[in-house]
């Protein structure tokens, strides 16, 4: 059956989850407003740029999930959700999944984002299948540390071929949808790359190659 990737940050949605959320917990004067505020623009433009030290982003990223008990976390994620994420939410978002949907594609979302902040954007959108960066996990407190390989640039190429194996699937006929030059690794081995709402690099390198750009507003 044929496999339709999405990006989820900036193509899905029209913004950053990760982004959104640190701006969440410094709304609430859970983390330090200033300093969230100054690292996460340094490290959106590390992304932006493609110089983006992942571990050390994520190190800084999943530090208020140690620091907090699980019940409050989810507590919060859920008026997260609704206060932050529906309205990034377009109708060409759902429209899109809906469109592969109901050409009876296997749909998948893979982020580079953790899986606390994204599953339940992934199921607002009704897609099963979810890859992204695993926070790890001791006696149901998060650990501030990463599981596994980061769903960031290669390391999501890694992880959607580890999961074809384990499925017995393969990409013929797959399609990708991205807007991030950070995800060429992944539309590279696509058989339909698609560019969405791309960055200038993304942009050239779909003219080059003569794929399609979506612009939602």
């Amino acid at each position: 059956m044929t496999l339709a990737i999405f990006d989820l940050d900036n193509t899905l949605l029209s913004g950053d989850s990760d982004h959104a959320w640190g701006m969440f917990l410094a709304d609430m004067n859970i983390v330090d407003a200033e300093r969230q505020r100054q690292s996460q623009t340094r490290y959106y433009a590390d992304y932006l740029a493609g110089t983006l030290d992942i571990d050390e982003f994520l190190q800084f990223q999943l530090q208020p999930l140690k620091d907090n008990p699980r019940h409050k976390l989810e507590h919060w994620r859920i008026r997260f959700v609704q206060e932050r994420i529906l309205p990034m939410i377009s109708d060409h978002a759902r429209e899109l999944i809906n469109r592969h949907r109901r050409l009876r594609h296997t749909l998948m979302i893979i982020t580079a984002t953790n899986r606390f902040i994204t599953q339940p954007i992934a199921d607002e959108f009704g897609v099963d299948i979810l890859i992204a960066t695993e926070p790890e996990e001791c006696d149901g407190r998060f650990t501030g540390r990463v599981r596994g390989t980061p769903s960031f640039r290669d390391g999501k190429v890694r992880l959607l071929k580890a999961w074809l194996a384990e499925q017995g699937r393969n990409l013929t006929g797959s399609w990708c949808y991205t807007d991030s030059h950070n995800d060429l690794p992944l539309l590279r081995i696509v058989d339909h790359p698609v560019a969405v709402n791309p960055d200038p690099l993304l942009t050239a390198e779909a003219e080059r190659c003569g794929w399609p750009i979506l612009e939602f507003a």
